[in-house]
């Protein structure tokens, strides 16, 4: 019998940590993340699905640590709560009120204009500093199989309007898929747009870049970037392009290229507009790694599905098992909207108003190939 990883949960005293009474399948130690932090206590929190597939989440911006498949980690990260503040990256991270770029730190909704923190070159990004990526969650349920957390953002955070009150579930399901579904609601008419930030290497090799993975994408236009790495409100067709994944092909075939996208960001990090029209039963994406035998399928509800190959590692940033982690070691399949999209009356629409409540689920499934 599987034994939980997750030690005493006193949640109704308010202590939702995990206790250590073991390793998990990863190796991660529990005790390492037991923490206090802005007056809050941290934890590791263990979830698994009958077939051995298993998720380790962390209450400090509600972060997919691990994710073990076919007894690998197939994602990056720290074994560690300080590794993760003291480098204040976006691995495993809810980010929020905002993911990507408003530019001008402001934005116009029903005729009043909203000043947010600047913590850009002119613009709001990840929702500004501390952001939901930077911030304790509450723990409000687990089971064997989920772990739901809450998080409570301030009228006025980072200039952002209405107490917006966030819960976001992990599931392991059964059908080795690791589900991320938020719902939020508001005081007072504002913009949202959540993603969770993981950074996958499938394979398991964190050492080793994923340019050779294969990827296909159901979609046939990215949103385009201004010099400046803002959207410009334009898009673009992916057919004869390095951005055209509508039939599989390796992730680093056409990535050095020169072509004007890829030189603004360095690689892939662009928007792939979805042709799936929010149905998360269709296929958004899927990632395949030859060597391990192994295939990861997106499906989700967001319009936009945001592609980072992970050009901006460096190589000296430590993670779990001692690895530093290479340049494109990863890569994120971040489900969202489109960033700026309350300057650009266009995109689709992140507006959410009180007595609404806002859904989103996204799937990552894995499956074997032959």
């Amino acid at each position: 019998m599987m034994r939980r990883v997750v030690g005493l949960l006193l949640l109704m005293s308010g202590m939702g940590t995990a206790m250590a009474q073991g390793l998990t399948r990863s190796g991660l130690n529990p005790a390492r993340f037991d923490s206090i932090m802005d007056g809050k206590r941290t934890g590791l929190y263990t979830i698994a699905n009958r077939q051995g597939m298993e998720a380790c989440v962390t209450n400090y911006g509600a972060r997919l640590v691990s994710l073990m498949y076919g007894g690998r980690d197939c994602v990056t990260g720290f074994d560690n709560i300080g590794d993760y503040r003291r480098e204040r990256q976006n691995y495993g991270a809810t980010v929020g009120r905002y993911v990507g770029r408003i530019k001008g730190a402001k934005f116009t909704l029903d005729g009043q204009e909203h000043h947010l923190q600047e913590n850009g070159k002119g613009v709001t990004s990840h929702g500004g500093y501390p952001g939901f990526a930077d911030r304790v969650w509450t723990v409000t349920g687990q089971t064997d199989s989920t772990v739901t957390l809450q998080y409570v953002s301030a009228d006025g955070e980072n200039g952002f309007p209405g107490e917006l009150t966030v819960s976001l579930t992990y599931k392991v399901s059964n059908r080795n898929g690791l589900e991320v579904s938020y719902e939020a609601t508001t005081t007072k008419p504002t913009v949202l747009n959540l993603t969770n930030h993981s950074f996958f290497n499938i394979g398991g090799r964190l050492d080793r870049e994923i340019t050779d993975e294969w990827l296909w994408v159901n979609s046939d236009r990215i949103a385009t970037f201004d010099a400046q790495k803002n959207l410009n409100g334009k898009m673009m067709k992916v057919k004869g392009t390095p951005f055209d994944f509508r039939k599989p092909r390796k992730i680093g075939a056409r990535i050095n290229e020169d072509d004007a996208q890829l030189k603004v960001t360095g690689g892939y990090d662009h928007s792939f507009v979805l042709k799936t029209k929010g149905n998360d039963q269709k296929a958004a994406a899927v990632v395949t790694d030859m060597e391990s035998k192994t295939r990861m399928t997106v499906y989700t509800t967001e319009p936009v599905l945001h592609i980072y190959t992970g050009n901006g590692l460096k190589g000296n940033t430590r993670g779990k098992q001692g690895i530093y982690y290479p340049r494109r070691s990863a890569v994120c399949l971040e489900a969202m909207h489109l960033a700026d999209s309350p300057n650009q009356p266009a995109f689709p629409s992140t507006v959410l108003r009180p007595g609404e409540t806002f859904r989103s689920h996204t799937a990552y499934v894995f499956t074997p190939i032959d």
